[in-house]
């Protein structure tokens, strides 16, 4: 019995100087980021190829129209999709997506206005024409190639 309460009071002991050394994490300096009651806006978005199905994997970037590098960074998740908390305010976003080819990237550009804390839908559809009509073009040179007819 005695050894029973011994362990009994060893446990509580434990547990009271575990919860007296666990501190709740803090939200971070008013204004910050991180700081749960400031206002901000958010712009969700999916990313959409060519058949109009989502894709996954795709980085996504977003600046301000007055900045001149991407601010923001991420992927598209397993159904295509993004969303990034910005800063409350008027302001104007570019949001695109981030892609190998610098025009086919172009194409994807969307301008977001945001007046305040709120939040925008975004669509970004992925074009790919460009590389199917150089395909296309290596494939009609090959095709008149064969289609030669042979001197003998």
């Amino acid at each position: 019995m005695h050894s029973l309460s011994r362990r009994a009071a060893l446990v509580v002991l434990l547990l009271s100087s575990s919860l007296s050394s666990y501190s709740a994490p803090t939200p971070g300096p008013p204004g910050s980021a991180t700081d749960p009651k400031k206002p901000y806006a958010l712009i969700i978005g999916t990313v959409f190829d060519q058949n109009q199905h989502p894709v996954y994997g795709v980085t996504v970037k977003i600046r301000r129209l007055s900045d001149k590098k991407a601010r923001w960074e991420f992927v598209s998740n397993h159904t295509g999709e993004f969303a990034q908390r910005l800063p409350a305010g008027a302001d104007d976003y570019l949001v695109w997506a981030d892609l190998k080819d610098p025009q086919a990237a172009k194409n994807t550009e969307v301008k977001v206005h945001i007046e305040n804390d709120e939040r925008h839908d975004v669509n970004l559809h992925l074009k790919l024409e460009e590389k199917k009509s150089q395909d296309s073009k290596i494939k009609e040179k090959s095709e008149k190639k064969d289609a030669k007819p042979e001197n003998k």
